[in-house]
């Protein structure tokens, strides 16, 4: 990878259900969540080809992300987002991938609860 910053691929508002939490309630049936995936990846070579295959297949990802969220049965969001971010990383031209999972109504008062977390790629982590 070369010193250039990384362009973005956004999967914006992805509205899915899951069984999603600790509380007894809450492992009956399927919540709603909301999942933003940000892939980070070198698009200069798709921008110059206009070439499906020199880019990253976000319908691809976003098809793997809502197989991972709707066969989910984590107790912790943290959990969800954690295996969301690997499955965004199996495409080798992804270098990194930040993930929001929400979770709607989770708290009184609150019109969610949401985890970020951001995963690089294993050769190339930056700090």
């Amino acid at each position: 990878m070369n010193d250039r910053p990384l362009d973005k691929i956004h999967i914006r508002k992805l509205f899915l259900r899951c069984i999603l939490g600790i509380n007894e309630e809450e492992r009956r049936k399927k919540q709603d969540v909301v999942i933003d995936i940000t892939l980070h990846a070198d698009l200069s070579k798709a921008c110059l080809s206009d070439n499906m295959d020199d880019t990253v297949n976000y319908k691809v990802i976003k098809e793997k992300a809502i197989g991972v969220v709707e066969d989910s049965t984590y107790f912790l969001v943290e959990a969800l987002a954690e295996r969301l971010a690997a499955v965004c990383l199996e495409n080798p031209r992804v270098e990194r991938v930040d993930v929001t999972v929400d979770k709607p109504g989770a708290l009184r008062f609150a019109s969610s609860v949401g985890v970020e977390i951001v995963r690089f790629r294993a050769a190339s982590r930056q700090s």
